[in-house]
């Protein structure tokens, strides 16, 4: 289902809770959110559509990947940049990695480990980040 996008920057600053299997509707619903604004949009996560849990949506080009509880383990290659947000007006800048190791849960939430690169690893960061509260 999609669901309207938060602005309230008081919820999105809320740190996540931990996602189970009982939270796959979310997951879903981030999937029907994102390609709604897929023009604009290449990365969710679960608060941006007001649930406060760890659940974060990513944009592969070819795939959508559905993280439950996403946690960055290795950090490599820093950079700057400027990102803009779906719940904010305008872009910020900020400090990304070009590579980031990546633990998280899979729909069947069983434990998978990833590397991504470059925009992927930023899109990740970026949605990371709104689980913890942090906002660009």
């Amino acid at each position: 289902m999609i669901k309207e996008i938060v602005h309230d920057i008081v919820f999105l600053q809320q740190k996540a809770l931990p996602a189970f299997p009982g939270d796959r509707q979310t997951a879903l619903d981030l999937l029907d959110t994102l390609a709604a604004h897929r023009q604009e949009c290449v990365g969710m996560a679960a608060n941006m559509i007001g649930v406060p849990k760890a659940i974060i949506v990513v944009n592969l080009g070819i795939m959508d990947l559905i993280m439950f509880n996403p946690v960055i383990l290795k950090k490599k290659h820093p950079y700057e940049t400027e990102e803009g947000c779906l719940s904010l007006s305008g872009t910020r800048k900020t400090t990304r990695y070009r590579e980031i190791q990546v633990e998280f849960q899979d729909m069947e939430f069983k434990k998978q480990k990833q590397t991504f690169k470059d925009f992927t690893a930023e899109i990740i960061q970026h949605e990371v980040d709104h689980l913890q509260g942090i906002v660009i």
